[in-house]
Protein backbone atom coordinates (compact mmCIF):
# COMPACT_ATOMS: atom_id res chain seq x y z
CA UNK A 1 0.00 0.00 0.00
CA UNK A 2 1.45 3.55 -0.67
CA UNK A 3 1.06 6.75 1.29
CA UNK A 4 -1.23 9.13 0.52
CA UNK A 5 0.32 11.60 -1.83
CA UNK A 6 0.08 15.47 -1.86
CA UNK A 7 -0.75 15.53 -5.15
CA UNK A 8 -3.57 13.14 -5.31
CA UNK A 9 -5.28 15.48 -2.01
CA UNK A 10 -4.96 18.68 -4.18
CA UNK A 11 -6.36 17.45 -7.35
CA UNK A 12 -9.33 15.68 -5.06
CA UNK A 13 -9.72 19.05 -3.55
CA UNK A 14 -9.36 21.24 -6.76
CA UNK A 15 -11.99 18.98 -7.86
CA UNK A 16 -14.42 19.32 -5.23
CA UNK A 17 -13.84 23.01 -4.97
CA UNK A 18 -14.78 24.00 -9.00
CA UNK A 19 -18.11 21.41 -8.53
CA UNK A 20 -18.53 23.70 -5.09
CA UNK A 21 -17.81 26.78 -6.77
CA UNK A 22 -19.84 26.09 -9.41
CA UNK A 23 -22.92 25.10 -7.15
CA UNK A 24 -22.95 27.94 -5.13
CA UNK A 25 -22.36 30.54 -7.40
CA UNK A 26 -25.64 29.26 -9.14
CA UNK A 27 -28.02 28.68 -6.02
CA UNK A 28 -26.28 30.79 -3.67
CA UNK A 29 -29.55 33.03 -2.80
CA UNK A 30 -31.49 29.99 -2.56
CA UNK A 31 -29.39 28.25 0.45
CA UNK A 32 -29.83 28.62 3.84
CA UNK A 33 -27.11 30.40 6.17
CA UNK A 34 -24.39 28.09 6.68
CA UNK A 35 -24.47 27.11 10.44
CA UNK A 36 -21.15 28.98 12.22
CA UNK A 37 -19.51 25.66 12.99
CA UNK A 38 -20.22 23.29 10.69
CA UNK A 39 -16.80 22.71 10.03
CA UNK A 40 -15.75 21.75 13.52
CA UNK A 41 -16.94 17.99 13.31
CA UNK A 42 -13.90 17.85 11.15
CA UNK A 43 -11.91 18.93 13.70
CA UNK A 44 -13.31 16.65 16.45
CA UNK A 45 -12.28 13.32 14.29
CA UNK A 46 -8.91 15.71 13.87
CA UNK A 47 -8.47 15.47 17.34
CA UNK A 48 -9.70 11.79 17.63
CA UNK A 49 -6.92 11.12 14.81
CA UNK A 50 -3.93 12.77 16.17
CA UNK A 51 -4.99 10.67 20.00
CA UNK A 52 -5.25 7.17 17.78
CA UNK A 53 -1.79 8.57 16.07
CA UNK A 54 0.27 9.00 19.52
CA UNK A 55 -1.21 5.82 20.75
CA UNK A 56 0.06 3.85 18.45
CA UNK A 57 3.02 5.30 17.74
CA UNK A 58 3.96 4.74 21.04
CA UNK A 59 3.07 0.86 21.10
CA UNK A 60 4.56 0.36 17.84
CA UNK A 61 8.34 1.82 18.98
CA UNK A 62 8.11 -0.10 22.36
CA UNK A 63 7.46 -3.46 20.38
CA UNK A 64 6.25 -3.74 16.76
CA UNK A 65 4.64 -7.35 17.77
CA UNK A 66 2.11 -5.88 19.99
CA UNK A 67 0.27 -4.11 17.34
CA UNK A 68 -2.02 -6.83 15.30
CA UNK A 69 -1.17 -6.24 11.42
CA UNK A 70 -4.74 -5.90 10.57
CA UNK A 71 -5.25 -3.22 13.09
CA UNK A 72 -2.42 -1.14 11.25
CA UNK A 73 -4.27 -2.10 7.79
CA UNK A 74 -7.64 -0.73 9.69
CA UNK A 75 -5.90 2.82 11.12
CA UNK A 76 -4.22 3.26 7.46
CA UNK A 77 -7.16 3.40 5.66
CA UNK A 78 -8.89 4.90 7.98
CA UNK A 79 -6.20 7.95 7.85
CA UNK A 80 -6.14 7.45 3.72
CA UNK A 81 -10.23 8.15 3.66
CA UNK A 82 -10.02 10.99 6.12
CA UNK A 83 -7.40 12.84 4.66
CA UNK A 84 -9.37 12.59 1.50
CA UNK A 85 -12.25 13.82 3.35
CA UNK A 86 -10.29 16.52 4.50
CA UNK A 87 -8.99 17.79 0.95
CA UNK A 88 -12.06 17.39 -0.58
CA UNK A 89 -14.08 19.32 2.77
CA UNK A 90 -10.79 22.26 2.33
CA UNK A 91 -11.54 22.11 -1.63
CA UNK A 92 -15.53 22.77 -0.97
CA UNK A 93 -15.12 25.64 2.01
CA UNK A 94 -12.47 27.34 0.29
CA UNK A 95 -14.65 27.51 -3.08
CA UNK A 96 -17.27 28.67 -0.42
CA UNK A 97 -14.91 30.97 0.83
CA UNK A 98 -13.96 32.76 -2.49
CA UNK A 99 -17.62 33.37 -3.56
CA UNK A 100 -18.90 34.64 -0.23
CA UNK A 101 -15.92 37.04 0.07
CA UNK A 102 -16.77 39.60 -2.72
CA UNK A 103 -20.11 38.92 -1.74
CA UNK A 104 -19.88 40.77 2.18
CA UNK A 105 -20.63 44.42 1.17
CA UNK A 106 -23.87 43.84 -0.85
CA UNK A 107 -25.47 40.40 0.91
CA UNK A 108 -25.35 39.99 4.61
CA UNK A 109 -25.65 36.52 5.04
CA UNK A 110 -22.18 36.22 2.94
CA UNK A 111 -20.54 38.26 5.78
CA UNK A 112 -21.76 34.92 8.30
CA UNK A 113 -21.01 32.30 5.98
CA UNK A 114 -17.47 34.28 6.08
CA UNK A 115 -17.28 33.04 9.11
CA UNK A 116 -18.51 29.38 8.73
CA UNK A 117 -15.93 29.48 5.86
CA UNK A 118 -12.99 30.12 7.39
CA UNK A 119 -13.50 27.49 10.43
CA UNK A 120 -14.61 25.20 8.30
CA UNK A 121 -11.14 25.31 5.91
CA UNK A 122 -8.97 25.40 9.55
CA UNK A 123 -11.03 22.28 10.81
CA UNK A 124 -10.31 20.80 7.05
CA UNK A 125 -6.82 21.72 6.73
CA UNK A 126 -6.40 19.69 10.77
CA UNK A 127 -7.95 17.08 9.89
CA UNK A 128 -5.50 16.60 6.78
CA UNK A 129 -2.82 17.15 8.87
CA UNK A 130 -3.63 14.47 11.80
CA UNK A 131 -4.71 11.99 8.92
CA UNK A 132 -1.20 12.87 6.94
CA UNK A 133 0.35 12.45 10.93
CA UNK A 134 -1.55 8.57 11.89
CA UNK A 135 -0.64 7.37 8.55
CA UNK A 136 3.17 8.83 9.31
CA UNK A 137 2.93 6.90 12.49
CA UNK A 138 1.77 2.90 11.29
CA UNK A 139 5.47 2.69 10.01
CA UNK A 140 7.36 0.54 11.03
CA UNK A 141 10.56 2.35 13.05
CA UNK A 142 13.02 0.09 10.20
CA UNK A 143 11.10 0.93 7.19
CA UNK A 144 12.74 3.84 4.95
CA UNK A 145 11.38 6.85 4.45
CA UNK A 146 10.39 7.36 0.81
CA UNK A 147 11.29 10.72 0.16
CA UNK A 148 15.08 9.95 1.26
CA UNK A 149 14.95 6.92 -1.06
CA UNK A 150 13.67 9.54 -3.74
CA UNK A 151 16.16 11.35 -3.47
CA UNK A 152 19.21 9.16 -3.31
CA UNK A 153 17.99 7.33 -6.02
CA UNK A 154 17.83 11.11 -8.25
CA UNK A 155 21.65 11.99 -7.22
Amino acid sequence: MKFTSARDLAVAGVIAGVLVYLLVSQLYGDLPRLPTFAGVTLLVLAVIELVLALTLRTRIRRDIRQVDGITVARVVALAKASSLLGAIMLGAWLAVLVYVVPERDELPAAQHDTTSSVIGAVCAGALIAAALWLEHCCRTPDEPDESREHRAGSG
